[in-house]
This record gives structure tokens, sequence and C-alpha cells, in this order.
């Protein structure tokens, strides 16, 4: 996998993805966008979306943070291992979430978010197998 993707190929594409997502969760939270097309079309009422949507922005962009640091856009010393695990953790919540778009009864959520949370998982995937050379995260 490593000869397929870069990893600074892995990087950008993991954060514009997860940008746009943010963006995407800003518009349900105004309301430019109807909360029926997410969490599985299983929504009861505005108070719930506004707390699942914040808890989604919040956790986006804390996965942004782990990739930024890991592609050393982000210059915050953290031992390689606690990034890594951060990334396999990335993987496998990509993945659950793929298999859960999989049984959305929004068909939007089915054809444009499982293929897109199935990249997310296979490009953290790529970040996360990376040797550990070092103690501290720096630039590649």
């Amino acid at each position: 996998m490593n000869k397929l993707i870069s990893e600074r190929l892995a990087v950008n594409s993991i954060l514009i993805i997860l940008s746009a997502m943010v963006l995407f969760h800003i518009a349900i939270l105004t309301g430019l966008v109807p909360f029926d097309i997410v969490w599985g079309g299983r929504l009861k009422d505005a108070a719930q979306m506004r707390r699942f949507e914040t808890i989604s922005i919040l956790t986006n962009a804390v996965m942004m943070a782990v990739v930024a640091i890991r592609g050393g856009y982000l210059p915050v010393r953290i031992p390689a291992r606690i990034i890594t695990i951060a990334l396999w953790l990335m993987v496998a919540l990509f993945v659950l979430n793929t298999l859960g778009n999989l049984a959305s009864v929004n068909r939007w959520e089915r054809f444009i978010f499982t293929p897109l949370t199935g990249v997310l998982a296979l490009l953290c995937l790529r970040l996360a197998i990376r040797k550990e050379a070092r103690s501290y995260q720096t630039a590649p």
C-alpha cells in the first residue's frame, strides 16, 4: 500500500475530505441541509441533531489534528506511537462508519458516504502502517 499511495497524498486527501465533512456538518447545523439524511435517518428532533452534529464536528477536528501532526503540518511534539494508535482508531471508526452507512435508510448516505468513509479508512490505514522511525512526530 505504501507504494500505491504516498504518505503526502494520503495526508492531504484526508485533510481535504475531513474539511469538506466539517463544512457539511456545519450546513446541517445551520439548516442548509436537512438532518434526515445523516445518522442513518434516525435523528428524532433538532435538539438531538445539534448534539450529534456537534460531536461530529469535534471528532472530525480531532482527526484532522492527528493527520496534520502525522503530516508535519501541525508541529506538536506528541510521541509517534500515540499518533499511530489514534490512526488505527480512525481506521476502525471509518470501517464501522462504512458499515453503518451501508445499513442506512437514506440512499444518499448509502451511495455517497459509504464509499467516502471507505476511502478514508484506506487512507488512514496507509498512514497507520508506516514504520515508526522516530520518537516524536516531525515532518516526513
